[in-house]
């Protein structure tokens, strides 16, 4: 049984800095790529971040390029979402997931049950 767990979230001024966990269980992921997620309130689910396990290669929208930093760690199984400069519109559900990684487009199969971020003015 696959499992996804997000761990991290909290209230932070703006400018201030998290980092996520995802700690993922139930298979091999080396396979995969694992990506981030947010939706805030009355808004649309938006990708963050993504990383190939097997490559370690990233990628990010320019909406946090330059600020969000994600990585994993193969002996914990885990990923990172390192958040800095962190601002109001940051505010949201953070959703970790993962699909199978063809390289050629990712359909999210996993997803974690979400953790709350909250950026202060």
């Amino acid at each position: 049984q696959v499992q996804l767990v997000e761990s991290g979230g909290g209230l932070v001024q703006a400018g201030g800095s998290l980092r996520l966990s995802c700690a993922a269980s139930g298979r091999t992921f080396s396979s995969y790529a694992m990506g981030w997620f947010r939706q805030a309130p009355g808004k649309e689910r938006e990708f963050v971040a993504r990383i190939r396990w097997s490559s370690g290669s990233t990628y990010y929208p320019d909406s946090v390029k330059g600020r969000f930093t994600i990585s994993r760690d193969n002996a914990k199984n885990t990923v990172y979402l390192q958040m800095n400069s962190l601002k109001p519109e940051d505010t949201a559900v953070y959703y970790c997931a993962a699909a199978r990684d063809y390289g050629l487009g990712y359909a999210y199969e996993y997803w974690g049950q979400g953790t709350q971020v909250t950026v202060s003015s």
